[in-house]
Order: C-alpha cells, then structure tokens, then sequence
C-alpha cells in the first residue's frame, strides 16, 4: 500500500443465508451461512470483510459467537481511530495478544485489504501480486489469470443414502464443474467412493475430504483400502491439530496426503515443510486470518514445490472475493473449493452474487473493492445491523 489509511469508525452487521440443501461434514451439519460482515469506514469510501466460522465448533475452536465477542471486546477499541501504514503493521495490531481466533481476525483484515483497494483504486490482483514481490516470490509465481477452475464440494447425504450421493454427483457433473470432492468419514468412505467412480468415470479429477475424522492407528487399513478409488488425494485425514502423524500417513498410503485444517499460518507451514506432512496444501484465508498470512503460505509452498489449491467455509459472495482472487495465481494448481452461490442459495440472496460458466469457471471481477460487486437491495434484505 502507498498511504497511511485511518479507520474512522467501524459497522458490524450479521447475515443469515438458508443454504438449498443442508452440508453435512464429518463433525456436524451446516444449514445456513451465518456470519459476520465488517465495514470499516473511512473518508467516504468502505471496505468489506467476512469472518465466518461455523456456530458451532465442528470445524475450527470459533463460533459465531467467540467472534463477536472478540470483535465487541477487544478489536473494534483496537482498531477504530487508528492509522495504519501497511498491511504488516495491520496484522500486528490484530494480533498482539491474541492467540490463534484467525476466524474473527479474518473479518478485520480482509475489510483493510478491501479498503486499500478502494482508496488506491487497485484490484486484489495487483495488491496481492505486490506483497508477493515484497517476500520475494518468483515472478511467474506472481502471474495470475482472470478466471478459477471451479470444483463442487459434496456433503454426507442424511441417512448416508447412496442413492441421494450419486443423484447429486450427476447433477452436478451435468452442471460444468472441473471437479469432485466428496466428504467422508469412518463407516462412509469405500461406498461412498465406489460410487462417485462409478459417477464420473476413472479418469475425472475427484478427492475425499474427512474433516480431521481418522485416527491413525484405529484406520490405516481402511484409509489403504482407499487407495483403489484412484483419489487425487485424502484431505485432511487425520487429526485438527496434526503434522506428524499425517506424514506417517503419507509413507504408508498410495494416495496423495492434503493438509486443511492444519495449516493454519506460514509458521505450521514451514513446519509441514521440515516434517514432510504433506504436499498439498489447502489455502483457506478464513482459517489463516487473512490475505497477508495466506500470502506467505503460498510463498513458502511455491519455494518448496507444494502443490495448493483454494478453499471455503463457505463464504457469501463477500467473503470469497478473497480467495477467489489469490486462487488465480500461478502456484494454485487444483480447482477451488468456489462455487457459485446459486450451489448453496436461493436466487436473489447472495449480495455479491457469483457465477459459473457452463464448462466450470469462475471469473475474478476487476473491480477496486467489493462494494462495486453488493447487489445493494439484496443487502437491505440480508444484513442485520449489530453495531452501528
């Protein structure tokens, strides 16, 4: 960023999106995208953010709730009032001591980028590319397109139900998507896979997501058994918080290893880099508090040859501007996790409305801030006021 920006006041506002069809992971059920939008205002211009964790704890340690309570107690009084020079000095602010709560972080930090983008009047694209030369990432790394590979991402259907699991994979390799992925978990997996094989054919690009449900020692057998399936590979098999035993994973399996909700800053990055964890990596910014962190992950994962690709909550239309715009960089080399939001919403809800071309892509807007994109009576419809 060229100028020192100050925050002149903060608005908070709570969206409420009834998803179609209810997502089911390994640890519990998703039926509406709850989550917090942070405005932060500043000389007349705007900038959006999203901090969406699930309103249980299932997926990461943050609720809703945790969020706003971090937001009301302590990050508004940090940050409100106050001039910031770079987005470096932006994260310290959020982050001196304050451990982990990358979701409610995420939220803040992403509103600053939005900021930046509308007062310099740059993309996400450019900030993005010029933070990368600031670490200094290779230029072809620093190359990105104007498009995403988008990749559909299936829940456990109720009652664990094959049938319903091979109607929506028809469905949605009839809609265009460039890929599948499928949520398992102990007692549905081979099953599960046999049939999105039978689906989609030996050669489609498709990988099973647990959501940290295996145990090592209990499962290895079952998790062997799966290397039949020709999965590009398992995400995040093995346990939250885990490095080691996912690298033993690797040596033990035929089928490629991917970290998720591991991978929660460049610091665990590095690590999984000296371990061998794995190597590919799921970028999600909610679960690395931002665009900046996300950033050095991805320096670090093109220095060493890893493998990424982007992942989502989901967001609204709002929050995954974000990803959307650092997926389409050089080093991202699977389809994202980003959909449109007619896959999740009824029409008319999503306030930034995302599309999918027929054979699977997603386009980056070039817009200077997300609130060119709000569909603004959408917005009157779907925000709820929190904090004025």
């Amino acid at each position: 960023m060229n100028n020192p920006i100050t925050i002149d006041y903060i608005r908070i506002l709570e969206i409420d999106l009834p998803l179609r069809i209810p997502f089911q992971i390994s640890g519990g059920t998703m039926r509406s995208r709850r989550s917090i939008i942070v405005e932060f205002h500043s000389e007349g211009a705007i900038g959006y953010g999203e901090s969406a964790p699930f309103e249980y704890p299932f997926y990461s340690s943050e609720t809703i709730g945790s969020v706003k309570a971090l937001h009301h107690d302590l990050l508004i009084e940090r940050i409100e009032g106050k001039t910031f020079s770079s987005f470096e000095e932006f994260n310290a602010a959020l982050q001196a001591g304050v451990r982990g709560n990358p979701f409610a972080r995420c939220g803040f930090e992403n509103a600053f980028w939005d900021l930046v983008a509308v007062k310099e009047k740059k993309t996400y694209q450019t900030l993005i590319a010029e933070e990368m030369r600031g670490l200094g990432v290779e230029e072809r790394y620093c190359a990105c397109a104007d498009r995403v590979a988008s990749g559909v991402a299936i829940g456990i259907p109720e009652k664990e139900d094959l049938g319903q699991l091979r109607d929506w994979i028809e469905m949605y390799k009839r809609e265009g998507y460039r890929r599948t992925k499928i949520k398992i978990r102990p007692g549905w997996d081979e099953a599960a896979c046999r049939v999105s094989r039978e689906v989609l054919g030996s050669d489609f690009l498709l990988w099973a997501d647990t959501n940290a449900s295996y145990d090592l020692d209990q499962h290895l057998e079952t998790l062997k058994r799966l290397d039949q399936f020709r999965l590009a590979f398992l995400e995040q098999p093995l346990h939250y918080d885990d490095l080691l035993d996912h690298a033993k994973l690797g040596k033990s399996i035929a089928t490629a290893v991917c970290l998720d909700e591991s991978l929660k800053s460049a610091r665990i990055a590095r690590q999984a880099v000296e371990c061998d964890a794995s190597r590919i990596w799921n970028v999600k910014v909610q679960r690395m508090g931002g665009l900046l962190e996300s950033i050095k992950v991805y320096a670090l994962a093109v220095k060493h040859g890893i493998k990424l690709w982007g992942g989502t909550m989901p967001e609204s239309g709002i929050g995954a501007q974000a990803i959307l715009a650092l997926a389409s960089f050089a080093g991202f080399v699977y389809p994202a996790d980003i959909e449109p939001s007619s896959r999740w919403y009824e029409a008319g809800l999503d306030p930034v409305e995302i599309t999918m071309s027929h054979d699977g892509w997603i386009e980056v807007p070039g817009v200077r801030g997300i609130g060119e994109l709000i569909d603004r009576e959408r917005w009157k419809n779907v925000a709820r006021v929190i904090r004025e």
